[in-house]
């Protein structure tokens, strides 16, 4: 848990997974306090990650058996490695203007639910921000800031909710990620680079710390099982728990509707290639 002034954070931490069943990790330190780390695969993949002093995400890339290079992740994050002290957190959304739909409302959340025909996903998140993209963000400031998350679409797997208390995937609800899955494979198939978010959610019982937590385990689980059964690399799903902040169904008391997740492709607002097209 992190302290920006007021809110309290969850800081999901993605190396266990992106460096599970590697063949060897290995860290160089770098200027200015950074580091990166190398993560090398059975195949020959590298996945090749820079963080500053902070253990914020700079850069990421995925390199190939054969060289060629993907860029997920890319921030100017070097500035702030000039200070000493650990930046203040000021929310990049502040900058923006409020968020002006004008697509109806079911093109810009997506009920899995609702979803009969599984193409429904890929033209779904293939779709542009809602927006234009003012600037590139770094993973955290996407994390951490609803308004810039807002210029992006989101799907509601409202088809997986979560016991009480639990973040754990039952094996019957697995199928029922196969049709987001596929979109994303798809997705990756055309462009290798692309960059999902994984939130995780809670209903109101409880306290928020507890919830938090609970909520990256969430979000953590359906990554995990989108790596492991479908074959989506882990490099390219980021995920972040909010807890109870954003319920589906307004109550204090348990309800399985916000006991879920929910997906977004934000690589727009992280991929520098993205960001230019």
């Amino acid at each position: 848990m992190i302290q920006f002034n007021n809110q309290i954070i969850v800081r999901s931490d993605d190396r266990d997974r992106i460096g599970r069943d590697a063949q060897e990790v290995y860290y160089e330190e770098l200027p200015r306090g950074r580091y990166r780390e190398t993560v090398v695969r059975p195949n020959g993949v590298q996945v090749v990650t820079v963080y500053d002093r902070y253990g914020d995400v700079v850069e990421r890339s995925r390199f190939t058996s054969d060289g060629r290079e993907y860029v997920l992740v890319y921030s100017d994050g070097g500035r702030r490695d000039r200070d000493d002290r650990r930046r203040s957190w000021r929310d990049p959304g502040q900058d923006l203007p409020p968020l002006r739909l004008t697509i109806p409302a079911n093109e810009y959340i997506l009920d899995a639910g609702g979803v009969q025909d599984e193409d429904v996903y890929y033209e779904f998140l293939e779709q542009p921000p809602v927006e234009p993209v003012r600037r590139l963000y770094s993973v955290d400031e996407v994390r951490y800031s609803a308004r810039v998350r807002d210029s992006v679409r989101r799907v509601e797997l409202d088809t997986i909710n979560f016991e009480f208390g639990s973040a754990t995937i039952t094996d019957d609800a697995i199928p029922r990620l196969e049709g987001v899955a596929n979109a994303m494979n798809k997705l990756l198939e055309k462009n290798p680079g692309e960059v999902f978010l994984i939130e995780g959610h809670t209903d109101a019982v409880g306290s928020n710390e507890a919830n938090l937590a609970l909520s990256d385990r969430r979000a953590e689980s359906i990554a995990t099982a989108l790596t492991n059964v479908f074959g989506i690399p882990p490099e390219n799903l980021v995920t972040q728990g909010y807890g109870e902040t954003y319920l589906k169904v307004k109550t204090e008391e348990p309800e399985r509707e916000n006991r879920r997740v929910a997906i977004r492709r934000i690589t727009p607002l992280v991929a520098p290639v993205a960001n230019a097209q």
